[in-house]
């Protein structure tokens, strides 16, 4: 048991929310990627998490936070177009691209940005809480 258990709990939101950033970097940095005709297609990485459960010494309503259980990949077959200049294409002038919106994965990396930021906040907020506490009982 944590002697502050809120810290571990937006620790791992931090935790979670920096893997989810990467990923989207990661997803935004490929979309471009361009594979010859016959191999698969960079895969988008989308993660998936799972709450922790809290100790049962914790205090009620404080669970454990959260953790990365696993990556799921995006489609392999991704989108065909026709570029026969492209030194990938095929005989057909066929080239394989991811499928990669920029749209979606810029609205999640606001979204993780801000929930980055929120768990930044209520970190901020809990140790003003203790260090008033600790001011307080020291009177």
């Amino acid at each position: 048991m944590s002697l502050f258990p809120i810290f571990a709990t937006t620790g791992s939101g931090l935790k979670a929310n920096r893997m989810w950033m990467d990923a989207i970097a990661d997803n935004i940095a490929n979309m471009n990627t361009i594979k010859p005709f016959d191999q698969p297609a960079f895969q988008a990485k989308y993660l998936t998490l799972q709450s922790v459960r809290g100790d049962a010494n914790d205090p009620v309503g404080v669970g454990g936070g959260v953790e990365v259980v696993g990556t799921e990949l995006g489609s392999a077959d991704g989108n065909l177009r026709y570029d026969p200049t492209n030194p990938m294409a095929n005989a057909e002038g066929m080239v394989r691209s991811p499928d990669i919106d920029l749209s979606d994965q810029m609205t999640q990396l606001i979204q993780a940005q801000r929930s980055y930021q929120l768990n930044l906040t209520v970190i901020d907020r809990a140790r003003e809480s203790y260090q008033q506490a600790i001011a307080i009982a020291a009177r």
